[in-house]
């Protein structure tokens, strides 16, 4: 079971007629790829993704490996039990530009995820407080953040896009990339969202 053959660029977009952190992924064509569900009132984060919003069929789970830290790491698997790797927050490093490490499933370095510009997200925080202003800072500051490869290569890129409440993100692909790779990235990525999305 893997996320791979995808068509780009793919769709997060997050509910808002929920309590609970749910999202769905659709590809460029509308159709479905997941829908990613993160438990509420975890002390530690376990996050589900099924099939589609029916959640008749489970493909993935994500759990932490820690309680929650700076240094957590999120443990990614499917159904069967099959280690697809784990999403490493880079600790101190992260308070002010956010960055993980994506290790696959013999636990060594595939590929980091840095954000691209810390600045975006410092002003988004500052303006964000401002009465009726606040509203509209999902329009205009939008952060980004690029996939690299232990080689310094590109492969993908992920953006928020203009919305309100930050509700939606749009994951492009660089380059080609080997199936597995490409499942643990994107992955990674659904995993990242959340974290990002929770610290504002």
């Amino acid at each position: 079971m893997a996320l791979n053959n995808l068509n780009y660029p793919l769709d997060f977009k997050f509910k808002i007629s929920t309590l609970a952190s749910d999202f769905n992924i659709t590809d460029r064509n509308g159709n479905y790829v997941a829908y990613v569900r993160q438990k509420m009132f975890k002390l530690k984060e376990d996050v589900i993704v099924f099939n589609d919003e029916s959640k008749t069929k489970e493909l993935f789970r994500i759990q932490a490996n820690q309680w929650i830290d700076f240094n957590a790491s999120y443990s990614i698997k499917d159904t069967l039990g099959k280690n697809f790797g784990r999403l490493a927050r880079k600790g101190m490093r992260s308070i002010w530009k956010s960055s993980y490490n994506v290790l696959d499933e013999a636990d060594q370095q595939k590929f980091t995820i840095t954000e691209d510009n810390a600045w975006v997200k410092f002003f988004d925080g500052m303006v964000g407080e401002i009465p009726i202003i606040g509203m509209f800072t999902g329009y205009f500051l939008n952060p980004s953040y690029t996939v690299k490869g232990m080689d310094g290569k590109e492969y993908f890129k992920l953006k928020k896009m203009p919305s309100f409440f930050g509700r939606r993100f749009q994951l492009d692909r660089l380059v080609d990339i080997e199936d597995e790779d490409e499942s643990l990235v994107v992955l990674s990525f659904l995993m990242m969202v959340l974290l990002e999305r929770a610290r504002g």
